[in-house]
């Protein structure tokens, strides 16, 4: 998608894949693109869920119970993407992951 609408949108950023990403690029027609925004939620889970059910179901390849919710401290955490864009075009000059807050490695954007 992100190459579809390149140099036609300012940003493409995805979401659900519960993870945030580390592919945060502007494309070659100046449009910035993100795979995902990212999750806030428990770290210390399979995309938010008890992960004792889920490697269950993914290495005997049978039905386990029904996948209930972690229950871990929350990675309290903003993630995202801060674009910059060129006033006379709308697409992006600068484009930079945000991460602040929780067990992830900070990234802040230096606002110039």
């Amino acid at each position: 998608m992100g190459h579809f609408c390149d140099g036609r949108v300012t940003l493409v950023v995805g979401t659900h894949t519960h993870t945030p990403t580390a592919d945060t690029q502007i494309l070659n027609g100046r449009t910035a693109y993100q795979t995902d925004a990212g999750m806030c939620g428990d770290y210390d889970s399979v995309i938010g869920m008890k992960k004792e059910a889920a490697v269950l179901r993914l290495t005997r390849k049978l039905p386990t119970d029904r996948l209930t919710p972690a229950e871990n401290d929350a990675t309290v955490s903003v993630c995202g993407v801060f674009v910059e864009t060129d006033d006379r075009t709308g697409l992006a000059v600068r484009a930079e992951a945000v991460r602040v807050g929780g067990r992830l490695s900070q990234s802040i954007p230096v606002l110039a």
